[in-house]
């Protein structure tokens, strides 16, 4: 066979440029090892920037309600938009799996995911300024005072002062003020990133696993998702310190406010961070478009090395063979193929149990993220920022870390299956009967005069609408649906100076005083001022408890990510390596469409059914939940996720049996499956290498083919 000699290389024409002869030893610019690498590492990053994005947003719920006046019920709607977004197009990108070009289709996502963020953030430059809820002052006629009892206003019904301050408002103008249905913005920036973000999980993860070792895909699968965490942990960060900025920021005159962070009606800069989070998920997208289509096998590249730095001589006829291109997908056999497909995965037992389990999960780990900062401030008196600041700085670290040594443990001790279901189960049961304890951090109800106490300060069982004005109080002509909350030097909150019987007051902004208030003297006190600050009153006991409440859910989250990803690895080893990405596809669906879906709108709407007094919008109507029942909120939102958790370990019991009679180490059926994927795998690579070994150099430098 004729052969020919490579001939001396000139300046102009270095050995790794030239396209004439075939593939040579000199010059290796990109390993596939490298590339593999490569990946890794701009799949971490898209995790981080998915998890960066998604924590803010979750972060900012409490802001977003605030800011746009509206529900928990209507925030669960904005959170479940995300899901559905996700649920467009995660079977499609699933099932295609590995017929297309997954890198390229996860750089489309991040992109569609950055566009999303942008979106969200346009109702902030289309909306005017945030005026928040705050009584009118009347001057007294010392001229440096201001009266919050206006004696002066006829003694008629306070509720018809209500109505006429409605009309007033829509006759100037209010209602153009479109700014109330201006979520949608928000709704549909969240729809765009669930999309954006669907094909990064099952393309991401399938993609590792076909091309890593098998005894490394595990570990590389946990770092991955342990290095997307700390994207939720500096999203936590940022929204705690965007949640302690003012709304409008370099617009308003911070000392002019007179509310802060631990207000109920302070609205943080919710847009700014959402410029940055947009800004990253663009950068994610840059490094996948220049990854290739597929790899070799980890640890095979040595050998393809080896080969081509042994030949010295390169065959002709061989070098005209071209590497095998990417195979050409046909939507016809798709479609045909797909109820097949999906029978052969749902006849799985272990995979449909571990299905239902993952919707278990999603419900109570997206009910919980969603409204744990909401908790923390009704429950134990924090302000959002710094509940959201604990959550970045204190749980996510803990999550990431036993992510990380959930993985280390099955790559150090070489789980089998078994193992790994009974690591799984044992830590889930563990955490749950610590989660039991959360129902012992009992915290007291705010106290606010005519809602959960008389104004004689005596606990009511029952809280009527109708029992705000007292004797004290009913010629001051205060208006029933106003919040602007003072506390009393008898420890009591009222819903206004006004409800207080305020007639004076002194200093101005957040240092404003109120004096000589009739309803606080009426408790008995025998001397002092008869005062009352602006704010509601601090719950001590409650503040006292939380250090113990979050050692707890420190300790629960802790147990729980040292199960996360052996629980994880379990879909993998228990479906066939041609039904892998399909497996992960239709796992993060059905946990989106039935978990991350409704868990916010259910959870959201019952946590509604707790609140005891709302808000009242510029132009009129119900506005955000100002004061909550929390014991009511407590039992709901505990019991809600208690639960689930309940549920979940049932079927972790499950599990483990199924996968014990199942996948028995001497079991034909795990032989049968090993044997499976080794034949797959061997004739994925053996017609490629026998095709393409005298040009596997030039397809490892520059993956062009020989001429």
């Amino acid at each position: 066979m004729e052969t020919r000699m490579i001939p001396e290389q000139s300046k102009d024409n270095p050995p790794f440029l030239d396209r004439s002869i075939g593939p040579l030893p000199v010059k290796r610019m990109y390993p596939y090892f490298s590339k593999l690498k490569i990946f890794l590492g701009a799949l971490a990053f898209s995790f981080f920037a998915k998890g960066f994005s998604g924590s803010y947003m979750k972060s900012m719920s409490t802001q977003i309600e605030r800011r746009f006046e509206i529900s928990s019920s209507v925030v669960g709607i904005i959170d479940g938009n995300f899901e559905i977004g996700n649920l467009m197009v995660m079977i499609l990108v699933s099932y295609l799996g590995s017929k297309v070009h997954r890198p390229k289709v996860i750089a489309a996502g991040c992109l569609i995911m950055s566009f999303g963020t942008f979106l969200s953030v346009m109702p902030h430059f289309l909306m005017g300024r945030y005026n928040y809820e705050r009584i009118p002052l009347t001057e007294d006629n010392s001229s440096t005072s201001l009266s919050a009892c206006s004696l002066a206003l006829p003694l008629h019904h306070p509720t018809l002062d209500a109505m006429e301050m409605t009309r007033e408002l829509k006759n100037s103008g209010c209602e153009k003020a479109a700014s109330s249905y201006l979520w949608i913005f928000v709704l549909m920036g969240n729809l765009l990133r669930g999309i954006g973000e669907a094909p990064i999980m099952p393309l991401g993860v399938s993609y590792v696993d076909d091309f890593a070792k098998e005894e490394n895909s595990a570990f590389y699968i946990g770092t991955i998702r342990s290095c997307g965490m700390v994207g939720p942990t500096l999203g936590f960060l940022l929204g705690a310190f965007c949640a302690n900025l003012w709304v409008d920021v370099g617009v308003v005159d911070l000392e002019s406010l007179t509310i802060n962070p631990k207000d109920t009606r302070w609205v943080g800069a919710w847009w700014l961070g959402l410029v940055i989070c947009g800004a990253v998920s663009f950068l994610a997208s840059l490094p996948f478009w220049f990854l290739p289509y597929s790899l070799p096998k980890e640890g095979e590249e040595r050998n393809l090395k080896k080969l081509s730095e042994s030949s010295v001589t390169i065959q002709e006829d061989h070098c005209k063979i071209e590497p095998p291109s990417q195979p050409q997908l046909k939507f016809s056999e798709a479609v045909k193929d797909f109820l097949p497909t999906l029978k052969k995965l749902l006849g799985n037992p272990v995979f449909l149990v571990y299905l239902f389990l993952t919707i278990l999960q999603y419900n109570s780990m997206v009910g919980l993220i969603t409204f744990e900062t909401k908790f923390m401030e009704q429950q134990f008196n924090v302000s959002v920022s710094r509940a959201i600041f604990l959550i970045g700085v204190i749980l996510l670290p803990i999550t990431i870390l036993g992510m990380f040594l959930g993985g280390f443990i099955i790559k150090k001790f070489k789980l089998h299956i078994t193992g790994m279901a009974k690591f799984g189960c044992a830590t889930f049961i563990a955490a749950y009967l610590l989660n039991l304890l959360y129902f012992t951090c009992d915290c007291e109800v705010l106290q606010v005069a005519g809602l959960t106490v008389s104004y004689s300060g005596v606990k009511q069982s029952s809280f009527p609408k109708n029992n705000l004005i007292a004797s004290c109080n009913s010629d001051c002509s205060c208006v029933l649906n106003q919040w602007d909350p003072v506390c009393g030097d008898n420890g009591i909150t009222y819903m206004t100076a006004c409800f207080a019987g305020c007639k004076s007051s002194i200093g101005t902004g957040k240092n404003m005083v109120f004096h000589n208030c009739s309803c606080v003297q009426a408790e008995g006190l025998e001397s002092g001022n008869f005062s009352a600050v602006l704010g509601q009153c601090q719950r001590e006991s409650c503040t006292k408890t939380f250090p113990y409440f979050l050692a707890l859910l420190s300790t629960c989250a802790l147990i729980l990510a040292l199960g996360g990803t052996p629980t994880y690895m379990i879909m993998f080893r228990s479906v066939s390596p041609d039904l892998k990405s399909f497996a992960v596809g239709i796992d993060a669906l059905c946990g989106r469409i039935l978990g991350g879906l409704p868990a916010p709108i259910y959870f959201g709407a019952l946590i509604d059914q707790t609140c005891l007094k709302w808000g009242t919008k510029r132009c009129g109507g119900s506005g955000s939940c100002r004061v909550y029942d929390t014991k009511a909120f407590r039992n709901v939102y505990l019991g809600l996720i208690a639960g689930l958790r309940a549920g979940c370990c049932f079927l972790y019991i499950t599990l483990f049996i199924l996968i014990i009679k199942r996948f028995r180490p001497e079991s034909n059926e795990l032989i049968d499956l090993k044997s499976t994927e080794v034949s797959s795998r061997k004739g994925s690579t053996s017609g490629s290498k026998n095709e393409t070994f005298p040009c596997a150099k030039a397809l490892e430098a520059n993956e062009e083919t020989c001429l």
